[in-house]
Order: C-alpha cells, then structure tokens, then sequence
C-alpha cells in the first residue's frame, strides 16, 4: 500500500478519536477536536498532493478518499446536531448530496468510467472542513469568552449560518456533478 492511501486510511482511523473529543465535555474538549479535525484534514491535502508528484494515483484512492472525507466530515456534523448547534434539515441536504454523488460515481465505475472530482466539489469540501473549524474553535472560545456567555444563542446560530452555507454549496456541487455526469454515464445499462 501506497503512502498517500496509507494517509487516506489514518484520516478514517482519526475520525472516531475526533468525535469522542468533539461529544464528550472536558476541558478543551473543542479545540481537542479542533486539532484532531485539522490532522485529519490535512492528510487529504497531502495524500492528493503526493499521489500526484509520485504518480501514485490509484483506484483505491480515487475510491476511498473521497468516502475517508465523508467520514471525518458527516462525525462533525452528526455532533453538531448533537450538540444543537445546527440544523437537522441542512445536514440532510449535504448527506443527500453526498450519498447521490457517491452513489453516481459508483455507477459510473462499474461502467468503467471515472469520473473525479470537480472544482465546485473541491471548493464545497474545502469551505466544508474550514467551516467545521471555524465552529469547533468557537466552541472553545465560547466557552471561555465572557461576552459569549452573555449571548449564548450566538454560537449555535454562528454555526448554524455556516452549516446552511455548506448545505447550499453542497446543492449546488451536486447538481453541476449530476449535469456532468449525466453525459457519460448509460443510465439504461
């Protein structure tokens, strides 16, 4: 095995680990989870980044990197609702979206297409995991600033605006992978 799919597997590994500190309440618990996400996610830049240089692209890796980031990134949203600090209703329109790309691409491979990533996906995944951190470290300054605690429907609606933000960029991804999509793959086969 490869070291970018080496990567790709500890980001998997990683993501229980970053979930029992994003739930569980304990002293810097968020920024705890903050650097385990930030681990996490800077695996996916490296992996591509070496597969690339080494020419070390694998099917494998085009697999299972992408379902290694659903994975890290659904966690942090399944805690979010947790923790009511957004809504049920976006995490469902980026977990649709996720399932119907993957599911697409899934088709596509047994027909023997591949069919990446394309750049609307990677701004989505990228806004999505600074998203994600940008909420876990207002978590943590939240629990330390005073003026938080004077307002303390800020934070869950702070995130709660950045998750809807992902959720519409999700949407749109989608669509425009669909529409891609739709040209290459025989859907009567």
């Amino acid at each position: 095995m490869n070291t970018p799919n080496k990567l790709t597997i500890a980001r998997m590994c990683v993501t229980p680990f970053f979930l029992l500190a994003l739930v569980l309440e304990f002293p810097c618990h968020f920024l705890l989870a903050a650097f385990l996400f930030a681990a996490a996610s800077v695996t996916d830049f490296i992996d591509g980044r070496l597969a690339r240089k080494n020419n070390q692209i694998t099917v494998f890796g085009k697999l299972l990197d992408p379902v290694a980031d659903k994975v890290l990134t659904t966690a942090a949203l399944l805690a979010f609702i947790r923790l009511d600090l957004c809504s049920v209703w976006a995490v469902w329109l980026i977990l649709t979206r996720e399932f119907a790309v993957t599911s697409m691409r899934l088709i596509a491979s047994a027909q023997g297409i591949v069919i990446p990533a394309n750049i609307f996906g990677k701004i989505k995944t990228a806004c999505q995991m600074i998203f994600i951190l940008v909420i876990l470290l207002l978590g943590e300054f939240s629990a330390r600033a005073p003026w938080f605690a004077a307002h303390p429907s800020v934070y869950p609606a702070v995130s709660d605006v950045l998750v809807w933000i992902t959720a519409v960029l999700a949407v749109v991804s989608g669509v425009i992978y669909f529409a891609r999509a739709k040209k290459r793959i025989d859907f009567f086969r």
